[in-house]
C-alpha cells in the first residue's frame, strides 16, 4: 500500500492536462471579455448613428 501512495505522489502525468486545462480557461475569459467590451462600445456607436440618421 505505501508503494502504491509514493508512486501515485510522484506520478505527474495528469499535471500537464490539468495546465493546459487552466490556460485554456484564462484565454476563454480573455476572449470573453474583450468581446463583450467591443459589443458595448459597438453598441453605442451604432444607437449615436441611428439616432443622427433619424432625428
Amino acid at each position: 500500500m505505501g508503494k502504491f501512495i509514493r508512486r501515485f505522489l510522484r506520478d505527474e502525468s495528469g499535471a500537464t492536462a490539468i495546465e493546459y486545462g487552466l490556460i485554456a480557461a484564462g484565454v476563454a475569459v480573455a476572449i470573453i471579455s474583450a468581446v463583450n467590451s467591443v459589443g458595448t462600445s459597438l453598441k453605442t456607436t451604432l444607437k449615436t448613428t441611428a439616432t443622427a440618421i433619424n432625428p
